[in-house]
C-alpha cells in the first residue's frame, strides 16, 4: 500500500495542545507535513489560556525533525481565526488542510446551564469551526485544493445527558459541514466530519453516574480508547488520498463507521388538501416504519427528487 504523506503541504490543527489534537499534529508531521499547532491553552473549561501547550507540541515536532509552528490565537473570533490562517501562510506559504478540533466542555443539566457557559460552548465548537474554516477558505479556493475536517460528537448526533449546549454545537458542525461540502466541491475542497471517542481531559467533566454507565460497556475495547486510535482516520480525511466528502465518521474503540441521517419511505398523504391531525396519528406507524427501507438524501434538493420519484412510481 502506498504511504500517505503530506510532503509540501501545510495543515492547521486547532486545539492541538493535547489529547486528540496533539495526536493528529504528530502524525501529520511524521508524514512530512508542516503543522500549525493552534491551542488557546488553559484548562478543559477554557479558562487560564496561555501559549505553553501549543509551544510544547510544536517543539516536540521540531525536535523529531518535523516542521511546525505554535499558535495560540482564539478560534472564537474572526480576528483570531484570520490570525491563525495568516500564521500558516507566513510560515509555510499555503494551507492544504484544516482540522477543526478546538473545544471546551462545561456539563450541566439544562435547567442549571447558565448563559455564559452556553455561549462559550457555542463560540468554541460551532462558531470556532465556522470562523477558522471561513478564514482558510479563500486560500483553498485559490489553489483549487483543500481538506477540512469538522469535529462532531455522538453527543450531538445521538444525544447525551448534561450536554445540551455541547450537543447542539456539535450537531451544528455537521450542518455546517453538509453545506460547505457542497460549496467546496467545485473548488476541490472536500469536507467531512468526525465523531471521535477517546480518553481525554474532557472525561473528568462527566457526571459520575454517567461515567458508570459508560464503563459498563467499554470492557471489550477499553484499551483502544486512546487518541492514537482516532488519529489515523482524522489524518486520512485531510490527506490527498481522501476522495470522500459530505460524510461523517464515528471512531470508537477500534471501530470506524460511517454515520448518516436517513429517512423512511414514510406515508404519502394527500396532496390536494392538507391531512388532518387525526390522519397523521393514524399513519404514525407507517411514517416511522423501516420496512420499506431508508433513503439518505445528499442535499435538500435531493430529498425533493426522492419524494418526486416516490409519487410518480407508486
Amino acid at each position: 500500500m502506498q504511504s500517505i504523506n503530506f510532503e509540501g503541504q501545510c495543515v492547521i490543527v486547532t486545539g492541538a495542545g493535547g489529547g486528540l489534537g496533539r495526536a493528529y499534529a504528530l502524525e501529520i508531521a511524521r508524514r512530512g507535513g508542516a503543522v500549525v499547532v493552534n491551542d488557546l491553552g488553559g484548562d478543559v473549561d477554557g479558562y487560564e489560556p496561555g501559549p505553553e501547550m501549543s509551544q510544547a507540541v510544536a517543539a516536540e515536532i521540531v525536535a523529531a525533525g518535523g516542521k511546525a509552528i505554535a499558535n495560540h490565537d482564539t478560534v472564537n473570533t474572526r480576528e483570531g481565526s484570520e490570525a491563525i490562517a495568516q500564521a500558516a501562510l507566513s510560515a509555510f506559504g499555503r494551507i492544504d488542510g484544516l482540522i477543526n478540533n478546538a473545544g471546551i466542555l462545561r456539563n450541566a443539566w439544562l435547567q442549571d446551564l447558565d448563559d455564559a457557559d452556553r455561549d462559550a460552548l457555542m463560540a468554541t465548537h460551532l462558531l470556532g469551526a465556522f470562523n477558522v474554516t471561513r478564514a482558510v477558505w479563500p486560500t483553498m479556493m485559490k489553489q483549487g485544493y483543500g481538506r477540512v475536517l469538522f469535529t462532531a460528537s455522538a453527543a450531538g448526533m445521538f444525544g447525551n445527558p448534561m450536554q445540551s449546549a455541547y450537543g447542539a454545537a456539535k450537531a451544528g458542525t455537521v450542518g455546517l459541514m453538509n453545506v460547505l461540502a457542497q460549496e467546496g466541491a467545485p473548488h476541490g475542497i472536500l469536507c467531512n466530519a468526525l465523531l471521535p471517542t477517546a480518553q481525554s481531559r474532557m472525561g473528568v467533566k462527566m457526571d459520575p453516574s454517567e461515567f458508570v454507565a459508560v464503563m459498563d460497556n467499554v470492557g471489550p475495547y477499553a484499551a483502544s480508547l486512546l487518541p492514537e486510535f482516532v488519529a489515523p482516520t482524522a489524518v486520512y480525511l485531510v490527506s490527498k488520498a481522501c476522495t470522500t466528502t459530505h460524510d461523517s465518521y464515528s471512531v470508537l474503540g477500534g471501530r470506524i463507521a460511517r454515520v448518516f441521517v436517513g429517512m423512511t419511505a414514510g406515508w404519502l398523504g394527500p396532496r390536494d388538501a392538507p391531512p388532518s391531525v387525526d390522519d397523521v396519528a393514524a399513519h404514525m406507524d407507517e411514517i416511522r416504519s423501516l420496512d420499506a427501507g431508508i433513503d439518505v438524501p445528499s442535499s435538500l434538493v435531493d430529498e425533493m427528487r426522492i419524494l418526486s420519484e416516490q409519487i410518480t412510481t407508486r
